[in-house]
This record gives C-alpha cells, structure tokens and sequence, in this order.
C-alpha cells in the first residue's frame, strides 16, 4: 500500500501546483502561496514550483529579494523553459522594475510563444522596436514591414 502512496505523490503536487496557477489568475496569490507551499512540501526540488513560490512571496510576503533570488536560480537550471522567464518577470514587475520585466518576457518569447509572456507584455502596453529604427514609427516601411514579419513569424 505505500507504494501506491509514493506513486501519487508527484501527481498530488502537480494537482496542488496547477490549483495554485488558477488562484494566482483569480486574483488569490495568498491561496496559491499556500497551495504551492503545500506541492513544494512534496517535492521540494521541483524547480517549477520553486519559480511560482518566488512570485509568490513577492506578492504575499514582500520578500522580493528572496524571491528574485529564487527565480533568477531556477531560471538558470532551467534556461529553455518559459515560465522560469514569466515567473521573474513578474516578480520584477511586483518590485517596479518594468525594463527589466520587460527583458526577461521577451527572452521568454525568443524560446517560446508563451500566451502569459504576450498577455503580461500586453499588460504593460509595450510595443516592438520599429524595424528601420532610423525611421519614424508611422513610416510607411515602418508599418508594412512589422506587419509582413509579424505574419511571417519573423518578429
């Protein structure tokens, strides 16, 4: 019987983590803290939930030293995955450092289209570098070129 126990343990984390997500998107970040506290409790080396407890904190507990430091290390285990990136952005949101937010959403994006990166990017109402920076933004080229990229995928 205690086999079939340790064989839930990490879907029974999973469960708690993805609970967490929809409380942190409902506007619950003191449920998700507990509910990712209670995943990580179960596996405590899982650096996903590591990420989202740094966010977390930050939102909870206003500890966003610790929780930079929590994301940036996880988000150096694990360069390729996305939410490392989202996760860091948003703590440096939490803190007010909106360039540096901004920066880490778009390296996310280079690895992947993730839909949080573009909908926090969204959020703050950031737009793309003109392709002909020498130009202004409402040249013509400007425009046609971003849109033809855009579709292309190659921006």
């Amino acid at each position: 019987m205690p086999e079939k126990r340790v064989n839930k343990l990490p879907e029974e984390a999973e469960e708690l983590y993805d609970s967490a997500q929809d409380a942190y998107k409902a506007g619950g970040s003191l449920k998700a803290l507990a509910l990712c506290e209670k995943a990580l409790n179960i596996d405590p080396d899982n650096p996903k939930y590591r990420s989202f407890h740094g966010v977390c904190i930050a939102y909870e507990r206003g500890a966003v030293k610790e929780a930079i430091s929590l994301c940036r290390k996880t988000l150096k285990e694990e360069p390729q995955k996305t939410y490392n990136h989202l996760n860091l952005g948003r703590v440096y949101l939490r803190c007010g450092l909106r360039l540096k937010a901004t920066e880490i959403f778009r390296e996310g994006l280079k690895i992947e289209k993730n839909p949080e990166i573009i909908a926090e990017l969204q959020t703050l109402g950031l737009r793309k570098k003109p392709v002909i920076p020498s130009l202004p933004r409402d040249h013509f080229l400007n425009k046609y070129l971003g849109l033809i990229l855009s579709r292309l995928g190659l921006r």
